[in-house]
């Protein structure tokens, strides 16, 4: 089975939009989302486009569920995701209904598809992080691959029996600009789709949002360094280590 892997959209709409063209052209068997979809600067217009796709299959991120409680007027959970509260109120009972039934996880044959790690949508780990808590992060996983979003970089490692795979983000990249993604195809290919950042750039800050701008220029036309959130990385782990 071919199986298309996005995570962490992050309502960049112009990015899916050129992502989804591509993975129409590969035609997969199945499209997997692994979270965050809508939280960033076209909220609604992203869902609309998601709910469109036939058969896909949607895994909760931590935004996704900040969303859920911002729309309700729940207090914040942890790690609400950016934009929480904007891109909230942005939504309606529909939308705020379509992330509502999102997945805790998915699984595909022997593939895993999960948002930070298969037990929570909030732990962070990376390629430095040490084997024994990537064990510990993976305890009970009975698959062969594991795809995960949430760290917004591409990366592909094996623990022990364990192939674990980051597709990096469609919307809200480090490193390089542009969008990116995975095609599951009994390999990994990773993959990076290019596009019109300074017309998307032009459509993000059209939007009556205060953050509309900052956005077009640090997500879109320029994107943090790997080593910036690497840093960022590290100090979330360390963090999490000490619970």
């Amino acid at each position: 089975m071919r199986v298309a892997a996005l995570a962490d959209i992050h309502g960049n709409l112009p990015a899916l939009e050129a992502v989804l063209a591509e993975v129409d052209r590969e035609k997969p068997d199945l499209v997997v989302f692994c979270g965050d979809v809508a939280s960033g600067p076209m909220p609604s217009e992203t869902i609309d486009l998601l709910r469109t796709i036939k058969g896909a299959r949607f895994v909760r991120g931590n935004a996704d569920r900040g969303l859920i409680e911002a729309f309700d007027g729940h207090p914040p959970p942890q790690m609400p995701g950016p934009y929480a509260d904007w891109a909230a109120a942005q939504l309606d009972r529909p939308r705020r209904d379509f992330l509502a039934g999102f997945e805790p996880s998915v699984q595909i044959e022997r593939i895993l598809f999960c948002h930070a790690v298969p037990a929570n949508d909030t732990d962070v780990f990376t390629v430095e992080t040490p084997d024994d808590r990537v064990r510990e992060l993976m305890r009970g996983v009975d698959a062969d691959l594991v795809a995960c979003g949430h760290t917004h970089m591409q990366f592909d490692r094996k623990v022990g029996h364990l192939r674990i795979v980051n597709p990096g983000s469609v919307g809200m990249p480090y490193g390089e600009p542009g969008a990116y993604w995975a095609l599951l195809d009994g390999g990994v290919e990773m993959r990076r789709t290019d596009y019109d950042r300074e017309a998307a750039a032009e459509r993000i800050r059209a939007k009556d949002w205060s953050d509309a701008g900052q956005f077009a220029s640090e997500n879109v036309i320029t994107v943090p360094s790997k080593e910036q959130a690497m840093d960022f990385m590290r100090q979330m782990e360390a963090k999490q280590t000490l619970r």
